[in-house]
């Protein structure tokens, strides 16, 4: 007979708390073979998740969630914790428009008492909510999950390098998912981690140390040492240990019984921070993911049985791959150019760069501030380096950029992945801001490319650009399939092209709703509405001479640009304002991103939400030029 469904019966973590070790067991199956179920219908993150089912229902059966603070670093692998956290019936909305986050968010339920999508910020935050608690005088659990991955970021240290001083207090478990690291095999690893997590070697050791206070104090000194270095030879946590940490592991994180155990003796050290080093196995109890070289980190829908993902047949190459082979075509003529990721190799292409060129592709990790700082190095002495960091994540790197690259006038390249709205990933990965913040810094070269053969010139140009930095940004997803030069030709520094000549309306584009302006621009045609649609191609420095030319000669200009208030718009109106060109009557209205982070949804959605698709140009052209829709046909140029 088949055993009873244990998750149907799981309204929320304290359910759980009344379950043996092989009930625990079995809701982690069902755990599991449902985060396989619903991300096969909606895509989204696999593997991570898979890694810590055991590990989600041992710490919402140990810890008293959500008046125990439960935080999830990054949050990729947070589905397991929303099926048990009372999002179950709304698990295959993930991603999806009106639907879940694909990561922990604060305004979907109490269980994410923290929001995370970019790495290395939960032991901060949980740090945030233990000093808090000891201010209130209150009682209640914090407990931080991160991976390995993320602490390869400087962020997680200094947190590290602060708790001990800010509370004794908090749990940080270390979901160490790196394969080359052998997992601890048999029960004598367990045992050794519950032995020195427990009460009874806490007592042993108290008690050492106060023998110890007895003794001299150079006998006193080399008897701390040798017991804390024992201990790192059996458990590998001296450094931890160095940090004020208690350091317990590592263990098997897919022994529920070892993880339950040791998660409750964690949780009751009150003297200081406990770190606990859990090894688990990405993509863990689903045969594709553990048998994929990236574990299906990130997925499309696909066949449960199989593991085949529907991926439709592109149409056009993505832009990141553009990017890749662009650079590459450079790279073959260049011996200078060189290539820097903050650990996304595939998701930036460079991992085709690494391929072609290992020793000049460098992998820095989950280190924006770093990436950007070694880049400039490389180009004090000659290099030609390109840094490949998604826009959003740039960010976190920006006071190096102003420093490091700005103000020494370094030729860094930046390659901004992911500019614009990005779909799924929500908020948290729109690169919504770089125009604003790159096109603020002097001397800055800041390039938008319209199309793949536009990104191509780019890049070309960036190559030559060796007094100053550059940037160039690009979105996530495909090209448009034009025609790409077998070489492409570097562009002019600061000068747009006009591909449109009208004479009512100007829309001036930047970046690649382009191909929306000239949609826009033959609905206005059809109206009886002449438009000029102009490439930008640069946001900084401005072609001002194309600018005050079209101010000239319409009676309206639209800007469109993906990005948000501040950005390209606002560069062409102090312009316009600089030269007297709004004091002859332009109407001008600047379309941008919506002054909200928008929720997740299919791009083509969300773009039209903003009002940056054909129709909403052609509503803002309408509405600068006094016509509404319906006489507009009347109308003639």
């Amino acid at each position: 007979m088949p055993s009873t469904p244990l998750l149907d019966t799981i309204a929320s973590p304290a359910d759980t708390r009344g379950l043996s070790i092989g009930e625990l067991r079995q809701l982690a199956d069902e755990v599991r073979l449902e985060t396989i179920d619903a991300v096969s219908v909606t895509g989204g993150h696999l593997g991570a998740g898979l890694g810590v089912v055991e590990l989600t229902v041992a710490l919402h059966h140990v810890f008293e969630t959500p008046r125990d603070i439960l935080i999830w670093d990054v949050g990729h692998q947070a589905y397991p914790h929303k099926i048990l956290t009372g999002r179950r019936d709304r698990i295959r909305t993930l991603r999806q428009g009106g639907g879940l986050s694909g990561f922990t968010k604060r305004a979907e339920s109490p269980y994410d008492p923290f929001g995370a999508a970019h790495a290395s910020t939960s032991i901060s935050a949980a740090l945030g909510f233990a000093a808090a608690r000891d201010q209130k005088g209150q009682d209640n659990k914090v407990v931080a999950v991160i991976g390995d991955g993320s602490m390869s970021a400087g962020m997680a240290y200094e947190a590290m390098n602060n708790a001990c001083e800010t509370t004794k207090q908090l749990t940080v478990i270390l979901n160490d998912n790196d394969m080359s690291i052998a997992p601890p095999v048999g029960g004598m690893s367990a045992y050794m981690a519950r032995l020195v997590s427990g009460g009874g070697y806490q007592s042993l050791r108290n008690l050492g140390k106060s023998v110890a206070k007895a003794l001299p104090k150079p006998m006193r000194e080399a008897a701390r040492k040798a017991e804390e270095y024992a201990r790192g030879m059996v458990t590998g946590g001296t450094f931890f240990e160095e940090l004020g940490f208690y350091y317990v592991g590592p263990i098997d994180g897919h022994d529920m019984d070892a993880l339950v155990h040791v998660l409750q003796n964690a949780r009751d050290i009150t003297d200081r921070p406990v770190l606990v080093h859990v090894v688990t196995q990405k993509g863990k109890g689903y045969g594709p993911a553990e048998s994929s070289a990236d574990k299906l980190h990130a997925v499309v829908k696909f066949d449960v049985v199989t593991g085949q993902q529907a991926k439709a047949a592109a149409a056009a190459p993505s832009y990141t791959k553009v990017f890749a082979q662009e650079l590459i075509k450079r790279a073959e003529i260049d011996n200078k150019i060189v290539a820097i990721t903050a650990a996304m190799p595939s998701g930036t292409g460079l991992d085709l760069f690494g391929d072609r060129f290992p020793d000049r592709t460098f992998d820095v990790g989950i280190a924006e501030q770093h990436a950007v700082t070694f880049a400039a190095g490389l180009a004090a002495d000659g290099m030609k380096p390109f840094a490949a960091i998604y826009s959003t994540f740039l960010q976190r790197g920006y006071d190096q950029v102003v420093h490091d690259v700005a103000i020494q006038r370094l030729p860094v390249r930046f390659a901004m992945d992911r500019a614009g709205l990005v779909g799924a990933d929500g908020p948290t990965h729109a690169g919504s801001f770089d125009v604003g913040y790159m096109g603020a810094l002097p001397g800055m070269v800041l390039m938008a490319p319209a199309d793949e053969a536009e990104l191509a010139h780019a890049i070309a140009t960036a190559v030559e650009i060796d007094d100053r930095p550059s940037a160039f940004r690009y979105p996530r997803g495909e090209g448009t399939g034009v025609q790409i030069p077998a070489l492409a030709d570097p562009m002019e520094i600061g000068k747009g092209r006009i591909l449109r000549e009208g004479t009512a309306v100007a829309i001036l584009s930047l970046g690649t709703r382009l191909g929306e302006a000239l949609k826009a621009a033959d609905m206005l045609a059809a109206r009886g509405l002449s438009a000029t649609v102009a490439d930008a191609r640069f946001a900084k420095p401005l072609d001002v001479e194309m600018v005050l030319r079209l101010a000239r000669e319409h009676e309206a200009l639209i800007t469109v640009e993906e990005g948000s208030v501040g950005g390209f718009g606002a560069f062409v109106l102090h312009t316009l304002a600089l030269h007297g060109a709004l004091d002859r009557g332009l109407k001008v209205r600047p379309l941008v991103l919506p002054d909200v982070f928008q929720d997740q949804d299919k791009p083509e959605a969300m773009y039209a939400q903003a009002g940056l698709d054909a129709d909403g140009i052609l509503r803002a052209a309408l509405s600068a030029l006094g016509v509404d829709n319906a006489s507009a046909a009347g109308r003639r140029a």
